[in-house]
């Protein structure tokens, strides 16, 4: 039967062959070969993937703004033949997102959660690897995913509209110069998945070499070390299995910023506290968060009264001069300057600040060679002039070498080195912190500080003021007095010299320091300036220095009489007090006044025109353009002091009388 059942296949079978024997020799095409795979991104692959939404309160009326809370992972996976170096990508958000929780990395810029993705980031959020800063290459490590593939986990709130609409980024790219990155895009298996394939530019290309792409040595190969405004550099000195000595140096590389009483903070990540420091302190000693936290558990036998401090975000200050041969607390070079960073500029031993500390770890980083730096470093200065500063997450460098201490030729690497840069920034919409006044010999009147110079109270108590109105014309005494003393002063002088009052009056600058630029003379062969510093905060201000930039003056500049000052190039004269007489005190309420009188420092300065041929002193070329105290840009009056103007400028009418009566002597005459 079953052979029966066979021969009829057999002969169906044989059919079909014949049937296409025939089609081969009538010269029927064959279908089209399937398609090569597609080789994929041999380079940085970078992907978002948008994972699930949940709506939450309030609910709102317009369903396009309505709160969801979300969860999306970003991912960073090698595929190239260079390992990736402190990797970081730039997620630009669409929709207002919030981010609450990083997992994986963290914010490049130091930022704080919640994050606002909008106000705070502006065009694009930049996350920095942490604790997996390098991505090694898939050659190198056999493809192992673990060490070429990151990833972030966020969780967040996002405003958008209903599903299925899916509030992905508009972009995502890699924060590396030496990678191009093409527009991002859908996958069209998934349209919750944006992905892009950076790949490395011709020149960083020309650059690689063949140690960088198959190295997994983690003491070869290192960045290059940063530069910035300002670097801090964390070394690790020692290191055993539970803790490890460090070195923290600060050094300042602005050429007009500075550091008064400097305070700086970090992040610690996994668990760290401090035992001990040496060259600084924190501003509070607490030990509560080790006791009753994992610390506590994990060192039962550890004393923890000896502890310095386990806040997860320690905040360090420096210590005083008077502690720098304290053999239990000082005792380390460039120590206890009370947190004065000066610029290299006017003192290059001042421009760095250092401390030790004993930092203990917690499992699973028990092992010598486990070592990670904190991570979002914050900078700040006690004085309201210090410039603000925005710090980078630390990135690994080659280990610091330091001398021999007993002058041996010779030199002792860290065990490890991280850099972190930070740089001066300036808010949008802040305002500067100091302002500048104009007069001369040629003219009665002060050109005040600008209204509002340095912003305005929201809630000023008292009389209202504008915050628009031109700032009024002074008499010279005036800059002796506080703004809201000068009321009187101003409208006395305005009815003197017939200017216009404006109702209401305009607000006062609210600036803490004032400079009045005054040019004192002009004659042939030179001319002079009269510098005063006007200081109107509550604080002494020690080791000041000002900066006056002068475009057309700059070459003919000679002395300063009572300060010291060096002209430092870029058309920039740099000022200091001299020795003994750097302070500028602050304001005092003096014996006899009704008013607070500011610390005041005044100097002249003198030019000569043999260098500056054609310069016009009273048209505006004796005026600077810039103005810097402290390392912040002062704000400039918006006009300069006419030889025509209010002292010598006469009304139309009584122009009028003059001249008749001038033409009525000459008819008399003749």
């Amino acid at each position: 039967m079953a052979a029966a059942s066979a021969a009829p296949q057999a002969v169906l079978l044989g059919l079909l062959l014949l049937a296409g024997l025939a089609a081969a020799q009538r010269g029927t095409t064959p279908a089209a070969a399937a398609p090569a795979p597609d080789p994929g991104c041999n380079g940085i692959q970078l992907t978002y993937s948008f994972q699930d939404r949940k709506q939450i309160r309030p609910t709102v009326s317009d369903k396009n703004k309505q709160p969801y809370a979300f969860h999306a992972n970003a991912t960073v996976l090698n595929s190239g033949t260079r390992p990736l170096k402190s990797w970081a990508i730039l997620i630009q958000f669409a929709h207002d997102e919030i981010l609450v929780g990083v997992d994986g990395a963290v914010l490049t810029g130091g930022g704080d959660l919640p994050y606002n993705t909008t106000e705070d980031a502006g065009n694009a959020t930049s996350f920095s690897g942490y604790p997996q800063t390098d991505l090694l290459t898939p050659i190198a490590t056999a493809g192992d995913l673990s060490q070429i593939q990151a990833t972030i986990g966020i969780v967040g709130t996002v405003f958008t509209r209903p599903k299925p609409f899916v509030p992905l980024p508009t972009k995502l790219t890699l924060d590396d110069p030496d990678y191009a990155c093409p527009a991002a895009t859908v996958s069209s298996f998934d349209n919750n998945t944006l992905s892009t394939c950076c790949v490395l530019t011709p020149e960083a290309e020309a650059n690689a070499t063949v140690i960088d792409a198959n190295t997994t040595d983690p003491t070869k190969n290192f960045l290059p070390r940063g530069t910035g405004d300002l670097v801090i550099t964390y070394d690790v000195l020692q290191a055993y299995p539970s803790s490890y000595l460090a070195l923290v140096t600060l050094e300042n590389n602005a050429k007009l910023g500075r550091l008064d009483n400097w305070r700086l903070s970090w992040e610690w990540r996994r668990g760290e506290f401090i035992y001990s420091m040496k060259g600084a302190h924190p501003t509070e000693v607490d030990t509560s968060g080790c006791i009753y936290g994992a610390a506590g558990q994990y060192y039962k036998d550890l004393d923890f009264s000896q502890v310095l401090n386990c806040e997860r975000k320690p905040v360090i200050l420096d210590l005083p001069l008077s502690r720098y041969n304290d053999t239990q607390i000082g005792k380390i070079d460039n120590c206890c300057r009370n947190g004065t960073i000066l610029p290299k500029s006017m003192d290059e031993k001042q421009s760095k600040s250092a401390f030790q500390m004993q930092v203990f770890k917690m499992p699973p980083d028990l092992n010598r060679t486990k070592l990670f730096p904190p991570a979002n470093f914050k900078i700040a200065g006690a004085s309201s002039l210090n410039p603000d500063y925005t710090c980078g997450q630390p990135v690994p460098v080659s280990p610091t070498a330091f001398p021999d201490p007993s002058g041996l030729d010779s030199t002792t690497l860290a065990v490890a080195t991280w850099q972190v840069v930070c740089n001066i920034t300036t808010a949008k919409g802040a305002k500067p912190k100091c302002c500048v006044t104009f007069s001369a010999y040629y003219n009665d009147s002060v050109i005040p500080c600008n209204t509002c110079a340095c912003g305005c109270p929201a809630n000023k108590p008292g009389p209202t003021c504008s915050s628009t109105a031109q700032s009024m014309l002074l008499p010279p005494e005036a800059l002796l007095v506080p703004f809201d003393n000068r009321t009187q002063k101003a409208v006395a002088w305005a009815e003197l010299k017939h200017y216009n009052v404006p109702r209401p009056m305009p607000c006062g600058d609210f600036c803490g320091v004032s400079i009045n630029w005054h040019v004192s003379t002009d004659y042939n062969k030179g001319w002079s300036a009269r510098v005063t510093l006007f200081n109107w905060e509550d604080v002494d201000m020690a080791n000041w220095f000002a900066a006056i930039v002068m475009d057309k003056a700059y070459d003919g500049f000679e002395k300063a009489y009572s300060f010291n000052g060096t002209a430092v190039g870029n058309n920039t004269i740099f000022m200091q007090g001299l020795e003994g007489l750097n302070y500028l005190v602050k304001q005092t309420n003096m014996s006899g006044s009704d008013y607070l009188v500011p610390g005041k420092q005044q100097s002249v300065l003198s030019f000569t025109k043999q260098q500056t041929p054609g310069i016009n002193v009273v048209a505006g070329d004796g005026f600077p353009k810039k103005v810097f105290f402290n390392g912040d840009e002062c704000a400039m009056p918006q006009r300069i002091p006419m030889s025509s103007g209010f002292r010598t400028q006469l009304s139309s009418a009584f122009a009028l009388v003059l001249v008749l009566a001038a033409s009525a002597f000459v008819l008399l005459q003749q």
